[in-house]
């Protein structure tokens, strides 16, 4: 036994060692790459671009090419070497100031920490520093929950309730599902819910994330009445239709989004895992062990507490959750306009959804909830008054992760799209495409993940995309494949969103589900690409067809068809394990 633990611990030390090697050499190449760049583009010319109809004078000769993309691409690739994503998007931050400044030492400097897309300026705005207020107050009511015994108490029935690990699953999904205001508001609630209820049938947090993470963004980019939808309709300019009505025009078309939601219930009913997701479900059913890895960045967060005089019940934890989703739809149609007589939204639930600025919204609504909560478990007995307001900074320090997460991706995101104009190199791109005609909605699928891979931001890859579909396909004498290539793109915009380390998305499902990051984000992605390799057949087929209908269903017979070849496959490869995990399913259904 000795030696067997003595050559892990060896393996390990091997493993940790080849993977510093391979970071600093990626370091090391990238580095190069940018003294060539600084020495090949030393004096060259600041290029003109049309941003909006405006023709604006760049700083940067690296504006609106191929190499605005280079700052990403260095975080995600260090990221997925390092399995560390602190100092990946730092340095990909730092790469981006580097290009914005022209490689002026001093001016990097102020680019990275207070220029117009640097970190103190990112923080600043009002909208991303109210998704930060938003994420503390949701940590604050979570531990309040958690200490007043509302978890235990859902965590108790849920016990009694669900049976079995796929009843657990589809649980989860269902609750994503039911949550479709806003993808952070849904990674974050239906975490808090499940996580007790995943954690009782022995389900991996990187399982959990996955399902959170797939039942917030697609969820969103298929529900007509979201922030999602609003963004979406805003990108669409066209005199033949409101930007609504080709939102949802497009859903049944949206081919990721639909079958990932189809993947998520095949999968728990049938029981399919594999790629790094295995490894972790079996670590959870075997052994035990939620996590697999030694990462635990919400270490104490999941000690469940019964509540003062054992009072907790079930209500404890639903009915905060139900207070903070009415008040989070009060808050988003009220920032559109709602209540406001001189709006043209005023009693137009709609319109003022679409007008609705979703980080406002979420944190008026989410700050009401937080009081309604002191006060009720107050008045329950549930908490005492000095040991709620405890809770206050322990759920701030529990949202420091994701929030510096975010804070260095909306800063290289700021960069990339906005210092060095990215979407203009991709619009270029994209210009000559348009003899591909029946083919584009797959081309259009295919770029949409790329771009929302490297810039993480699912409404940033649509607001380029959105555009350049309308102007492609004509409404008036092309109507469906114009609604299918609105559709791709709002699809690979969601794909990309969902494989990559950087996306706020992902680090939020990450959060709600307590996973270590990377951890989600490598599971994640070998069912994200398996969702995406069908979806794009389906595209092609789409184009080709153009029937809503016979479309939709092809696409979800071969979504089906390709899990259980998938499944047959594993399976067989791994009989012995699938084996163990059945036993241990067994023992744990008896102990329930």
């Amino acid at each position: 036994m000795e030696s067997t633990i003595n050559h892990e611990e060896v393996n390990l030390i091997m493993e940790k060692k080849s993977t510093k090697i391979v970071y600093f050499v990626a370091l090391g190449v990238f580095i190069v790459l940018l003294v060539i760049l600084g020495i090949a583009y030393k004096g060259a010319p600041l290029p003109t671009l049309e941003v909006d109809g405006e023709m604006i004078e760049t700083t940067t000769p690296f504006a609106g090419t191929f190499w605005s993309l280079l700052p990403p691409i260095v975080a995600i690739v260090l990221a997925l070497i390092s399995k560390e994503v602190y100092s990946s998007l730092f340095l990909g931050c730092l790469v981006g100031a580097l290009l914005v400044s022209n490689f002026h030492p001093w001016e990097t400097v102020v680019q990275l920490v207070e220029g117009d897309n640097g970190i103190v300026t990112t923080v600043a705005d009002g909208g991303n520093i109210a998704i930060v207020m938003f994420l503390v107050i949701l940590g604050i009511m979570v531990d309040l929950m958690n200490k007043a015994g509302g978890s235990e108490a859902f965590g108790r029935w849920a016990k009694k309730a669900v049976k079995s690990r796929a009843g657990a699953q589809l649980m989860t999904m269902l609750l994503g599902v039911l949550i479709f205001i806003d993808d952070y508001f849904n990674c974050l609630t239906v975490g808090a819910v499940m996580r007790p209820v995943t954690e009782s049938h022995h389900i991996s947090r990187a399982k959990l994330a996955y399902v959170i993470d797939s039942t917030a963004a697609p969820v969103c980019m298929i529900a007509p009445v979201s922030s999602w939808a609003a963004a979406v309709s805003g990108y669409v300019n066209s005199d033949s239709v409101s930007g609504i009505e080709m939102f949802i025009k497009q859903i049944p078309w949206n081919y990721y989004c639909l079958l990932t939601l189809l993947m998520i219930v095949v999968i728990s009913l049938l029981n399919i895992d594999f790629g790094s997701m295995l490894t972790h479900e079996y670590n959870a059913q075997v052994k035990g062990d939620l996590f697999t890895t030694p990462e635990r960045p919400f270490a104490g967060a999941d000690d469940y507490e019964t509540g003062s005089k054992g009072k907790s019940s079930v209500l404890d934890l639903l009915l905060p959750v139900i207070v903070l989703i009415a008040t989070c739809i009060i808050g988003l149609i009220y920032t559109g306009g709602y209540f406001d007589k001189e709006s043209g939204n005023y009693h137009a639930f709609m319109g003022a959804f679409s007008d609705a600025s979703s980080g406002a919204g979420l944190a008026i609504g989410s700050m009401i909830a937080l009081v309604f909560t002191f006060v009720y478990f107050w008045l329950r007995g549930s908490i005492g008054f000095e040991k709620s307001f405890e809770c206050v900074p322990n759920g701030f320090i529990q949202m420091i992760s994701p929030i510096l997460i975010l804070t260095f991706a909306w800063t290289l995101c700021g960069l990339t799209r906005y210092g060095m104009y990215s979407a203009n190199f991709v619009v270029n791109a994209m210009s000559g495409a348009g003899e591909l005609a029946k083919f584009l909605p797959a081309v259009i699928f295919i770029i949409g993940a790329a771009i929302g891979f490297a810039t993480g931001t699912s409404w940033g890859t649509i607001g380029i995309m959105a555009p350049i579909v309308v102007q492609v396909f004509d409404f008036n004498t092309q109507p469906i494949l114009c609604t299918i290539g609105l559709a791709a793109a709002c699809s690979g915009g969601v794909m990309g969103d969902h494989c990559s380390p950087i996306s706020d998305t992902t680090i939020m499902a990450s959060a709600g589900a307590h996973c270590y990051h990377l951890n989600h984000v490598f599971t994640q992605i070998p069912y994200a690409l398996t969702v995406a390799g069908v979806a794009f057949v389906s595209f092609i087929l789409a184009g080709l067809i153009q029937n809503v209908v016979i479309c939709l269903i092809i696409a979800c017979v071969l979504m089906v068809a390709t899990l259980l070849v998938i499944k047959a496959i594993v399976s067989k490869k791994h009989a012995g394990i699938f084996q163990e995990m059945a036993e241990a399913n067994k023992v744990l259904a008896n102990q329930q």
